[in-house]
């Protein structure tokens, strides 16, 4: 199995539009993943190679069911973007943009828990979630993952990541789910969500915890 993300998620890109969002969302679904819609506050009834872009989140999840989403976003519209997809009705958040301002992320992160307790943020500042084989979502390269377990992987390091995925690959050792909480001071998800998840998983048998200098989550 996997945690957070399979083959059956559909996800809907808040910038699909620009530069990175297309750049990581073509990869994204070249490996696999249901990428179903983007958004864009003025391109709404359009397409970007393909994918139909309506104007919010709500309008995407109405028209795909789409139940998670992946922010490519500059940092000062995060905030919003964050909301919107709550608001909207996706459960799980990927939030890739990095240099988001601190009381941001503490203004999002309690707003998701005390009106949202349902939705998982991911994020800021991370690499995202890849269950090998199923659904990428971010900016982790699919290649080096192997798929199938009994591994998985929840890391601060977006670099000691994929060091973690290449190798475990090289002596043919699978992963369930691999997970880039972010290294920022207040990310959406923590080390213990992600050991919680990878215990009630029974095709995880080893989880690999790579921390990084700074704090104390580890």
């Amino acid at each position: 199995m996997s945690i957070f993300v399979d083959e059956n998620t559909k996800v809907v890109y808040q910038g699909l539009t620009g530069s990175q969002g297309s750049y990581y969302g073509r990869l994204n679904r070249e490996y696999g993943t249901q990428l179903v819609a983007g958004t864009h506050p003025r391109k709404g009834g359009t397409e970007h190679e393909g994918v139909p872009i309506f104007t919010t989140v709500a309008e995407a999840v109405a028209a795909t069911g789409a139940t998670a989403s992946c922010i490519f976003i500059p940092a000062p519209g995060v905030k919003g973007a964050v909301r919107e997809a709550a608001e909207g009705g996706v459960e799980f958040i990927v939030a890739i943009t990095e240099g988001v301002p601190a009381h941001d992320e503490a203004w999002f992160f309690n707003k998701l828990k005390r009106n949202f307790p349902h939705v998982q943020l991911l994020g800021p500042n991370c690499p995202g979630i890849i269950s090998p084989g199923k659904c990428n979502i971010g900016i982790t390269a699919g290649h080096i993952a192997k798929a199938g377990g009994p591994v998985g992987i929840v890391s601060r390091s977006g670099t000691l990541t994929y060091q973690a995925l290449y190798e475990l690959k090289q002596k043919d050792i699978g992963v369930t789910t691999c997970v880039g909480i972010g290294g920022d001071p207040v990310p959406g998800t923590s080390f213990i969500d992600c050991l919680e998840a990878f215990e009630a998983d029974p095709e995880t048998e080893a989880v690999m915890m790579i921390g990084e200098i700074g704090g104390s989550a580890e």
